[in-house]
């Protein structure tokens, strides 16, 4: 039994939940799921793994060792080196073996890239030590988005992949008749690759952000080079070697992916992006570089920075919605591309269906119910993690001087595990809907802004303002008024935004789910692509035809 066939049952139930868009993962989130001493052993191996060279990649000719990861929760180096490579050699490497893998036939790279999954997943205890060790997710974050959401998100990848190589036949005997006689041309129709990909990391989520742009890149037969952000490689090394590893076992070039590992004071990002033979560039990362990626003359696929919203007018009760506020927001202490920054509320209170709550009732509940949150000793340390960076944790700290009214300012809670943890809590700031100046951007981080608006609909046009001229990936909004609803649905939806409406209880706005919903749309400006639609695999390959007479 080949790769394709052991893997095709998983393959079409892939394929299936495309279509249907409803909850599908192979990948059990639960760590409980997983042998009882998985996490006992990844613990020890990632102490063993600290201070060390990482020699797992099958990549030859490092012209140096280099490694910068300082963990949040320890707020020490964490000492792992990488190999480092010169720019020439990378792409001399991928252009190389882009010959051959290009050439391989859709089934074999299926089986292949689908085998690499389920070796990557006998490694998601590591996977998760070394994702809370470089990124500050907590452990249960850690686990399951670089984990099984990753792998889900890239098996996405890889069923949209083939569904779309295999819309078309391969050959056809093509029949015209003239009447006398019967014009006969055979036809063959191949997916062709467009090239080398390069696929840019980001420092927050290592694996999830960039396993659908490198699956999307391979399944289509292209060669990649992932060049992880300096401050989070560690994760993202271990899925490259289970790659590589896979790819030697089965007689391929192992530099058909490749780690370009770099550091901060060297960067090779640009040198690789703007290089000719690569022709394709993911990317995720701030608005800046994304738009300078954008500007390449070349295929590329963004995911930048936006500035996400919820409009609050009207529940059917005000504290579940309060509870669920506190969470979307404190979760990975806001450092998640799709968590709420702005909060939009009339200043005409919001109707429950008993009463009408004044607008400052329902600001100090918001303050409340994150302070309940953060100061429950349970909940609060494994939901707001760590913050990543020292330049997010000054942001934070500062954030009480940028303006507005300070409604709750940040403070460090109690980690029993992790003393030493980098900490700040959301700090909420009231505005008036005309100090555009404060919320009109990005504050990356565990910053909220509420901001007092004359009505609903005064609510709603900021909102779509703001996202027209910023871009958003979400939009969080209550309302029990079924008009309001298809109404804010509307005109979100012209700005090319989704809309969570009423979510309580465990569906939070931050959390996308793979094979059912779209992450991004690609419409405004946080970003020109959409993971996973079949935009996202159908421009990394040309289909060409030929014909014999």
């Amino acid at each position: 039994m080949n790769l394709f066939e052991k893997h095709q049952a998983a393959l079409n139930s892939a394929i299936t939940a495309l279509s249907a868009r409803t909850y599908f993962t192979p990948y059990p989130e639960n760590p409980r799921a997983y042998a009882e001493d998985a996490d006992a052993k990844a613990k020890a191996w990632m102490s063993a793994a600290m201070n060390n060279d990482f020699t797992g990649l099958k990549q030859t000719g490092e012209l140096a060792w280099s490694g910068e990861e300082v963990s949040p929760f320890l707020q020490i180096g964490i000492g792992v080196k990488y190999p480092l490579f010169s720019v020439e050699s990378l792409i001399n490497n991928a252009n190389n073996a882009q010959k051959s893998w290009s050439k391989t036939d859709v089934n074999t790279r299926t089986g292949i890239l689908i085998e690499t999954l389920e070796r990557i997943a006998t490694r998601f205890f590591d996977i998760a030590y070394a994702t809370m060790h470089t990124t500050g997710q907590a452990y249960m974050m850690s686990f399951q988005a670089s984990g099984p959401h990753a792998n889900d998100r890239a098996l996405e990848a890889i069923a949209m992949g083939y569904q779309e190589q295999t819309r078309f036949p391969e050959k056809v005997e093509w029949v015209k008749n003239f009447g006398k006689f019967d014009l006969k041309i055979n036809k063959d129709f191949k997916p062709v690759a467009k090239g080398v990909g390069l696929v840019i990391g980001c420092s927050t989520f290592p694996i999830w952000n960039t396993v659908p742009g490198l699956y999307a890149t391979l399944i289509t037969g292209n060669a990649c080079i992932v060049k992880p952000h300096p401050k989070a490689i560690f994760p993202i090394a271990i899925v490259m070697e289970e790659i590589q590893k896979v790819l030697a076992e089965n007689g391929f070039d192992t530099n058909i992916v490749q780690l370009a590992a770099d550091s901060s004071n060297s960067p090779i990002t640009k040198q690789l992006a703007e290089n000719a033979a690569v022709k394709m560039v993911d990317f995720t990362g701030s608005s800046e570089f994304g738009n300078y990626v954008e500007s390449l003359p070349k295929l590329t696929f963004t995911e930048k920075a936006g500035v996400n919203s919820m409009i609050l007018d009207s529940v059917n009760e005000l504290q579940p919605v309060l509870a669920n506020i506190a969470f979307s927001v404190s979760l990975y202490s806001g450092q998640m591309c799709t968590a709420p920054q702005n909060i939009f509320i009339s200043k005409n209170g919001v109707q429950t269906i008993n009463v009408l709550v004044s607008y400052d009732e329902v600001v100090n509940g918001i303050a409340a119910a994150i302070t309940g949150l953060v100061d429950n000793p349970k909940a609060g340390p494994g939901t707001i993690g760590a913050i990543q960076t020292e330049a997010t944790y000054k942001r934070t700290i500062e954030a009480k001087n940028l303006g507005g009214k300070l409604i709750l300012d940040a403070k460090s809670i109690k980690n029993e595990e992790f003393v030493d943890a980098r900490i700040a809590t959301p700090v909420v700031i009231e505005v008036d809907k005309s100090q555009k100046d404060i919320y009109n951007r990005e504050c990356f981080g565990p910053i909220l802004f509420i901001v007092k608006t004359d009505s609903v609909e005064d609510s709603l046009s900021l909102c779509k303002e703001l996202v027209l001229e910023k871009g958003a990936l979400t939009c969080g909004a209550y309302t029990t008024n079924e008009a309001t609803k298809e109404t804010i649905a509307n005109e979100m939806n012209e700005a090319f935004v989704p809309v969570s409406f009423n979510f309580t209880g465990a569906g939070f706005i931050n959390s996308h789910a793979a094979f059912s919903d779209f992450h991004l749309t690609g419409g405004n400006p946080a970003g020109n692509a959409s993971f996973t639609n079949s935009e996202f695999v159908t421009k990394r390959f040309v289909w060409v035809g030929n014909r014999f007479m």
